[in-house]
């Protein structure tokens, strides 16, 4: 039975007349679910998903990256401790290194199983992370869920799998990776690890812990493939006035505190201490940093840049801002854009304050 809207009430109503109800909620929501996962999975129009396992997921091209780094490393087989809906999992597999999920929920291990066999197949446990009996030689993946009724939280005793489990791994002598959020506090990465900062398509998805290639701090950004790395003589910027240039680094640059290898050879300043804007005196085409011409600076006061919107005859006013508590959606609403011109104001704390700089994005 083909349904023009699966999702609509009609549909479900017209096919609870030839299925059991409750067959009818799950195959709705599964369509549903797939909907919303072709926006961060490649396979998400033949895999099955549970809610929580589709927000945990990771992005294919994310996933993709650490398979491929596993492979390099010279690593054959895996074990993804806690593997939910084993998007992960189909990524090792389709690197072609061998699998074993793990995975406490009965239900979610068939949904994983079935996900793997779209790329070849693994094997996947029923079972806690904490008991499996890993093989010597196999690499650990972990992603540990981070979930309370309350919400998402960094309180390391709602963990699961526990993070003395999590940290142990890390402290082994088998290859680990852990996956994090990439708000993940610096208190809580273990010393002697790779902190290891991920980017996909402009948005911060992830902190992934290695413990088998070094200390230091990486930025990984998607899909350019590019990294940067702690230098053996880090840098400190100088915080001057804004300049001629305005550079906003990745967010994934940004977290793992390498804003002066975005161009080690460049002269980059910050305009503030606290806040990751970087000035500079000739444009820096990079793909760490979008990087824009500085065409005025204006006092941050709604009347000011009122005035300016309306005597441009700004319509398309684009707000970008950072250190500054301020909702850009709620600003744009109150200068009142209208016009044929377009402009870009990035709101910056600054040697002189909060500005207000009309800036143009350099192609």
């Amino acid at each position: 039975m083909t349904e023009p809207d699966p999702t609509s009430l009609a549909a479900g109503e017209r096919l609870r007349r030839s299925f059991p109800a409750d067959d009818v909620a799950w195959a709705l929501s599964q369509v549903s679910l797939r909907r919303q996962g072709a926006a961060k999975l490649e396979r998400a129009a033949d895999m099955l998903f549970t809610r929580a396992g589709l927000e945990q997921a990771t992005r294919t091209p994310v996933a993709r990256w650490r398979a491929a780094r596993l492979a390099a490393a010279g690593v054959t087989e895996v074990w993804d401790l806690g593997c939910g809906i084993g998007a992960d999992a189909m990524a090792f597999a389709a690197a072609g290194l061998r699998v074993v999920g793990v995975e406490a929920d009965e239900a979610t291990a068939e949904i994983a199983r079935h996900n793997l066999s779209l790329v070849g197949g693994g094997d996947v446990r029923v079972g806690y992370a904490e008991d499996a009996e890993v093989p010597a030689g196999a690499a650990v993946f972990l992603d540990p869920a981070r979930r309370t009724g309350r919400g998402r939280t960094w309180n390391v005793a709602d963990f699961t799998p526990p993070w003395e489990f999590v940290t142990a791994q890390l402290a082994s002598d088998r290859f680990v990776a852990v996956k994090l959020g990439p708000g993940v506090p610096r208190e809580l990465i273990p010393g002697g690890v790779e902190a290891c900062w991920v980017s996909e398509s402009g948005d911060t998805v992830e902190a992934c812990l290695w413990n088998a290639v070094g200390a230091g701090t990486r930025a990984v950004v998607l899909p350019a493939g590019v990294e940067l790395t702690t230098p053996a003589v880090p840098r400190t910027l100088d915080v001057r006035p804004v300049g001629e240039f305005l550079l906003e680094p990745d967010g994934a640059v940004i977290r793992a505190g390498l804003l002066a290898e975005i161009a080690p050879e460049a002269d980059l300043w910050l305009l503030d201490a606290h806040t990751a804007y970087l000035g500079a005196d000739r444009p820096i085409a990079t793909p760490y940093a979008t990087c824009f011409g500085v065409r005025e600076v204006l006092d941050y006061d709604v009347r000011v840049l009122r005035t300016w919107v309306r005597e441009r005859r700004i319509g398309t006013l684009e707000i970008k801002k950072r250190g500054l508590d301020v909702d850009p959606a709620q600003l744009r609403a109150s200068l009142k854009p209208k016009g044929p011109g377009a402009a870009t104001l990035i709101l910056a704390r600054t040697l002189d304050g909060a500005r207000a700089i009309v800036a143009e994005r350099l192609r």
